[in-house]
């Protein structure tokens, strides 16, 4: 009998999991509660604008998400981000942008970083000191507030490292781990001492470990370090579903158990299907995996349930162009905690990519909620619209109300890598190896962009392929 593979989840992950299969030949069915693929991957066009509710781009440096549009067809309509490519950090009321030629705000070269405003100059000294501050030398984790704060001072831990480099994953700065989400600068102190030093190099001298999700921000030149698609993300997500075989797709049915016996795993919906096949991937989040198992490993199911989860909300909101005062010169915005505007960043898409509104308009996103803010969800859409609108006027000038507004809610949908989180996948990759068959993917494990999702998903599937060749047929 031919191998018949199983797939829970229909995000990004779960049809990397399938795509691979279908390379190989493999049978499966993918089964996903939602009556749409992509998981956080959503976009929708209005009006000729283009909005992405989730994610909106893809990170060259690492090319698995690049790699798979190529494949796919769509590499002549990846686009870069529209030049100037400046990020902004909101301070006193104020846009500061994050000076040129740095990695995340970290210089890698001294003028830029002396004549921003973004830093006292206590600040600056502090940061500077770096330079002479002893290198760790044990392997134990740490947060990332705690590494900022221990080689640039409390300074840069609340204005560069809480809204960028925790921000990114709306998580805690004080309780998201350094090893797990920036290993480049975990490996770059460790190689080199200092983080300015070393950054300061040529490039080959700081080379980008796999597994870091630290883009060069503020760094100009090229054409950018970021890609998407005309129409957003969704493009990659159709593209995907139309190559994968349709009778092989479950939309629109929720999984209410998972079992297994000695041959075979069993998927029970709550329509009352069952799917049967002698694999099975969970591409779910680490809490419903955690409930999935349980029935027959409570101590994997306990495992996949101490990997914390962060909701967030986007608000995105059109206007005219001409009610609008800034120049919206660059990519947006980030909000330190400290500044206390109620949203975690505001994003300029329509300055940011091409094609995201019609001529003579502007297209505006807002960030809430995350690990700062967990209440934020509990606000209506209407009171979402308001505190947006109320952060951004005095920053960019609107002077009209929105042509229209749109609010997305993501509820525990950001995996937190919290400290000692690789230790946890650890112990979780043991755990399911004592199940034959048994795969994981996903956000919560070894990665939680679009790309290293692609990327892992598309390794299990390569796992996957090898494990049933190495199988003698029944």
């Amino acid at each position: 009998m031919a191998a018949h593979v199983l797939v829970a989840g229909g995000g990004i992950a779960g049809l990397a999991v399938a795509y691979e299969l279908n390379r190989q030949g493999i049978p499966f069915t993918l089964v996903e509660e939602r009556r749409r693929p992509g998981g956080v991957v959503l976009s929708e066009e209005i009006d000729g604008f283009v909005l992405d509710a989730g994610p909106d781009a893809l990170l060259i440096q690492k090319p698995e998400a690049v790699r798979l549009c190529q494949e796919l067809g769509l590499g002549d309509r990846l686009v870069p981000t529209q030049p100037p490519r400046n990020a902004f950090i909101q301070r006193g009321g104020r846009l500061h942008q994050l000076p040129a030629a740095s990695v995340l705000g970290i210089p890698t070269e001294w003028g830029p970083f002396i004549r921003t405003g973004l830093f006292s100059w206590p600040g600056k000294v502090r940061m500077g000191l770096e330079l002479v501050i002893p290198a760790r030398t044990d392997d134990a984790d740490e947060s990332i507030g705690g590494f900022m704060r221990r080689r640039f001072g409390a300074e840069a831990t609340d204005y560069l490292a809480e809204p960028l480099l925790a921000g990114i994953h709306a998580g805690d700065v004080e309780r998201l781990s350094i090893r797990a989400l920036f290993p480049r600068f975990v490996e770059t102190e460790r190689m080199h001492g200092s983080l300015l030093r070393a950054f300061r190099r040529p490039p080959a001298a700081t080379s980008r470990p796999a597994g870091d999700t630290a883009p060069a921000a503020g760094q100009r030149g090229g054409d950018g370090a970021f890609r998407s698609l005309p129409g957003g993300l969704s493009e990659m997500v159709r593209a995907l579903v139309a190559v994968l075989p349709a009778a092989s797709l479950r939309f629109g049915q929720r999984i209410t158990a998972l079992s297994r016996d000695a041959h075979r795993y069993h998927i029970v919906t709550e329509a009352g299907d069952t799917f049967s096949g002698d694999r099975v991937v969970l591409a779910t989040p680490a809490f419903a995996t955690a409930r999935y198992v349980r029935a027959f490993d409570t101590r994997l199911a306990d495992l996949c349930g101490t990997i914390p989860y962060a909701s967030a909300a986007t608000v995105s909101l059109a206007f005219r162009r001409s009610s609008i005062a800034h120049p919206l010169n660059g990519s947006g915005f980030v909000v330190p905690k400290k500044e206390a505007t109620g949203i975690l960043a505001g994003s300029w898409l329509s300055s940011k990519w091409p094609h995201r509104a019609p001529a003579g308009h502007a297209l505006l996103r807002t960030f809430l909620g995350g690990a700062r803010d967990p209440d934020a969800l509990d606000l209506s859409d209407e009171e979402m619209v308001a505190r947006s609108l109320r952060a951004l006027t005095p920053l960019i000038g609107i002077t009209a109300p929105p042509l229209f507004t749109r609010v997305y809610r993501w509820e525990n949908a950001n995996a937190q890598h919290e400290v000692g989180h690789l230790g946890r996948v650890r112990a979780i990759e043991e755990a399911v190896a004592a199940h034959p068959g048994l795969f994981v993917t996903g956000s919560a494990y070894r990665g939680v962009g679009i790309p290293d999702c692609v990327a892992d998903g598309r390794a299990v599937g390569r796992q996957l392929g090898q494990s049933i060749l190495a199988t003698p047929a029944t």
